[in-house]
């Protein structure tokens, strides 16, 4: 392995670190005449920034769009950049064929991986479902961590469990319906879980209805491994219908009965993680090749009586500058 490619596996292992969502692109084909070779590799950032190398600026700026609308979806494809305009779009499911006017003659096939950060759970408590949420989170593929009695939840936190047996379970509670959390859950009796309810909403606590108490579906779960099944299968039953009715926040108290359905159809959308849809695409047309190009920091760019043109590289951006009244028509920006 080359030390380019050292690097740049190192520096994937960073942002899954801290939990950045990124593409993998790898070239996994190359026709000659071209730069690329197979097993070249490269990042592309959610701000459109690429590290590595997949070929020419043009190429680039094509891997740096279609990147961005990965990551946008969250489903992986295979990008086939060709300098044959009969050929785009005509290819199988999949795969995704755009036709770069730049390109000396070559082609290449590049996959497009989106790496999404995976859910993140936070778990109160010390007690043996506790300990059992984070062991069967982790085989389930979630990033569970350990909250104290005073938590500050970060944005991305998309369910927080409370399994403590009647320790600071309030505050919690209380700290993840501020911080809008997705699945708040209580481990408790009926008769308990009620009980902390009322105390949250007769402290003018807004939401305390979303609780889910007693968490996880009723599966008829005995052991500490069993619950916290239970409690994953219902939190992804409440992110499927989150995603089918996102006009509100889901509540606690829809069918019991509905959920054991609803939570074999959630399974399908689980791998796709919190991340998807996180990125907004905001494109333009290069007006001087007519490539389309996602906008962002890194993308070459010229003003032009105060509007912005941005290009597929910087040999476009100086065509442009040169004579900006020759292709200032064209180069309108919109968002996907």
């Amino acid at each position: 392995m080359s030390d380019l490619a050292r690097t740049l596996l190192a520096r994937a292992e960073e942002l899954h670190a801290q939990r950045t969502p990124f593409v993998l692109a790898t070239v996994v084909r190359a026709r000659r005449p071209t730069s690329a070779t197979p097993g070249d590799r490269a990042l592309v950032l959610p701000d459109g920034t690429v590290e590595g190398f997949v070929g020419g600026v043009c190429t680039e700026s094509t891997v740096r769009l279609e990147g961005l609308r990965a990551l946008a979806s969250g489903e992986a494809a295979v990008l086939r950049v060709t300098p044959d305009p009969v050929s785009a779009g005509a290819d199988d499911e999949g795969t995704i064929t755009v036709a770069n006017p730049c390109l000396s003659g070559g082609a290449v096939d590049i996959f497009l991986e989106p790496r999404l950060p995976p859910p993140l759970v936070a778990v109160f408590g010390e007690s043996p479902i506790a300990r059992a949420l984070a062991e069967v989170g982790e085989v389930l593929g979630y990033d569970v961590r350990s909250c104290g009695a005073d938590p500050e939840f970060a944005a991305a936190t998309e369910a927080v469990v409370v399994a403590s047996h009647g320790r600071d379970e309030e505050r919690v509670l209380a700290a993840a319906l501020r911080a809008g959390v997705g699945y708040v859950g209580l481990v408790a009796s009926p008769r308990r879980g009620s009980a902390v309810v009322s105390v949250l909403t007769d402290l003018g606590e807004p939401g305390a209805d979303r609780i889910h108490t007693p968490a996880g579906l009723d599966l008829g779960a005995r052991t500490p491994q069993e619950i916290a099944l239970s409690v994953y299968a219902e939190l992804l039953a409440t992110r499927s219908r989150r995603a089918r009715s996102p006009s509100g926040p889901e509540r606690a108290g829809s069918s019991r009965g509905a959920e054991a359905v609803e939570a074999a159809e959630a399974v399908d959308a689980a791998g796709a993680g919190s991340a998807v849809g996180a990125v907004e695409v905001v494109e333009a047309v290069d007006p001087v090749c007519g490539m389309t190009v996602a906008v962002s920091p890194s993308t070459p760019h010229v003003s032009h009586e105060g509007q912005p043109y941005y290009f597929c590289g910087s040999g476009c951006a100086e065509t442009f500058a040169a004579d900006p009244a020759r292709y200032a028509t064209t180069g309108a920006v919109h968002a996907q």
